[in-house]
């Protein structure tokens, strides 16, 4: 594994000369895996713009065809621990059972993930980060075990599918990636379980880099942080709110990219005092053409893009069906120019549901307050009606006003400090750090966008009726204190018997910290032993068949 950082001179990321040698990009090649249910035998599939798959759990009709490259959620944030430092997640896959082996969740080798920043307000990215990733699959035709023992370090030769990526940076929008980051990093594995991973927090902190410059690495599998009662889909939590207070995402898992990075890193001209506010998105692409049944596929020089999310639920719940799958093909640049879309925003189908269903009446439209959120970032330079100067790129003394074209991303205050008592539902309640100015692992975005729809941040106070939201406040395990801050993953099946505990929980063993799991562990073998030992004893000193009392009745047959 190379962990050495590549910068060249201009990068911001870069150290004093002499400057680190221009790395070799790695072979590509056009063919790739086919998506499950997109085609069989060797028929080549041609995927174009407008047949792209979506993002953020499964919401586009596409998607279950490609989980691998679905972008579930996408967060940016003041770090947490380290001052001056961006923390940026995305994460793939969604609703990953812990127990779905034997192949479990890798990410794919023919794709290209992406992070997007837009630091001059022109809707293209000025500068990209992009993971690409290799497979090193020891199975081959003896078995088809994930591992064959346990397994210790991220090098165990019982691990028997391993996974590494390369992590480059463009400072030219993509179209040249001179700056790579790290290369052959390793991949935490999928956590198959504790017999056969009985410490994954040491795995997980062997994938955990710290490079130079400040900037920290991490790609594995995580607890999925996003909470939420899915109900909404059903009336609107069944007609009359009966249908809140489940975490529908808990106890499932998701591939976690984490990366932390200076601020100076993302900000135009590297002056966050001047430019503090960036757009950002994430992205996947796949070759336009792939070749079904190609297990060697690499990602190649023609791409299309298949999952774009930037504000969490905009395709989920403002976009109708028949857009989702073309808007996550779009670059942000196009958004003003899809009159559909915009539609959209000026006037959502939500707030009628609600109406519909609650009897609460909808705001009028057009809604330009759900413009500057979505659109322009809230800022007074636009004409909108939340008259606060937040996390518009309009608010940056370099840009040139001329070129700013509104599009849909999640826009972040750069000189954003960690609060050390966030607020859940964010700028509504006061708390400018969190959502819609960037995004935290902990903002309750569903009851933040239900409030949205319904006007709170035009009139800057919640709606009483809705106040209770879905009742899902939190995630249900514990965020790390340390980056990537994201959960470890969840160990036992979703669908468990009610009656078990939870107390094997990888994830659990990070609410009781180590010395707790493992004393919950001792005792639990101690207790196993003791019974076990007073059977033997039992078993030795049993009457034999000769002292037995004879048995009286019809002998079994």
């Amino acid at each position: 594994m190379t962990t050495t950082a590549q910068h060249p001179p201009s990068s911001p990321l870069a150290e004093p000369p002499p400057p680190a040698r221009r790395p070799r990009l790695p072979r590509r090649t056009a063919a790739a895996l086919a998506a499950a249910g997109l085609a069989l035998g060797t028929a080549v599939t041609g995927l174009g713009p407008l047949t792209a798959q979506g993002s953020s759990h499964r919401e586009a009709p596409l998607i279950a065809a490609d989980p691998a490259v679905d972008n579930t959620d996408f967060y940016a944030m003041a770090s947490p621990d380290t001052p001056g430092s961006i923390l940026l997640v995305a994460n793939f896959q969604p609703f990953e059972e812990p127990t779905g082996g034997p192949n479990f969740y890798p990410f794919a080798t023919d794709a290209a993930y992406k992070v997007n920043v837009d630091n001059d307000g022109d809707a293209k990215p000025d500068v990209v980060f992009r993971w690409t990733f290799k497979n090193d699959d020891q199975r081959k035709n003896d078995t088809f075990l994930y591992n064959n023992g346990q397994v210790t370090s991220l090098d165990d030769e019982n691990l028997l599918f391993k996974q590494t990526y390369t992590l480059q940076a463009s400072y030219d929008g993509g179209r040249r990636y001179r700056d790579t980051i790290v290369k052959d990093a390793p991949v935490a594995p999928s956590f198959v379980g504790k017999a056969s991973m009985p410490d994954y927090a040491a795995l997980r902190k062997e994938a955990t880099l710290e490079l130079k410059n400040g900037v920290k690495s991490f790609v594995g599998q995580a607890d999925d942080p996003f909470f939420a009662d899915l109900r909404v889909f059903d009336l609107l939590y069944g007609g009359d709110l009966s249908e809140v207070g489940q975490d529908t995402l808990g106890g499932y898992n998701v591939n976690s990219i984490a990366l932390q990075v200076p601020a100076s890193a993302l900000a135009l001209n590297g002056k966050v005092d001047r430019n503090p506010v960036v757009g950002l998105w994430s992205t996947t692409e796949r070759n336009r053409v792939r070749i079904s049944g190609n297990t060697k596929a690499k990602l190649g020089n023609d791409t299309v893009q298949v999952s774009r999310l930037g504000n969490p639920l905009v395709n989920e719940v403002v976009l109708p069906a028949g857009l989702k799958d073309a808007f996550n093909a779009l670059s942000p640049d196009q958004d003003a120019g899809i009159e559909e879309v915009v539609d959209r925003v000026n006037d959502p189908e939500l707030p009628k549901l609600i109406e519909q269903i609650y009897k609460i009446p909808a705001p009028d439209v057009p809604r330009e307050d759900l413009a500057e959120i979505f659109l322009t970032g809230i800022t007074t330079k636009g004409g909108g009606p939340i008259e606060v100067d937040l996390n518009s790129q309009l608010n940056n003394k370099d840009v040139d006003a001329k070129k700013f074209r509104a599009s849909e991303m999640l826009r972040l205050n750069l000189a954003n400090k960690h609060n050390t008592k966030p607020d859940r539902l964010g700028v509504l309640a006061g708390d400018t750090e969190g959502f819609p100015n960037g995004r935290r692992l902990g903002d309750d975005v569903i009851d933040i966008a239900i409030q949205v729809m319904e006007g709170a941040a035009q009139e800057g106070k919640l709606v009483d009726a809705l106040a209770a939201g879905d009742k899902v406040n939190a995630n249900d395990v514990r965020f790390e204190r340390q980056f990537p801050f994201v959960a470890l993953p969840n160990e036992e099946a979703v669908n468990r018997s009610a009656a078990e505990t939870r107390t094997d929980n990888v994830a659990a063993a990070s609410r009781l910290g180590t010395t707790g799991a493992s004393l919950i562990t001792a005792v639990t073998t101690t207790a196993i032993l003791c019974s076990i030992a007073g059977f033997v004893a039992w078993y030795r000193r049993r009457p034999t068949s000769a002292t037995l009392p004879a048995h009286r009745g019809r002998r079994r047959r």
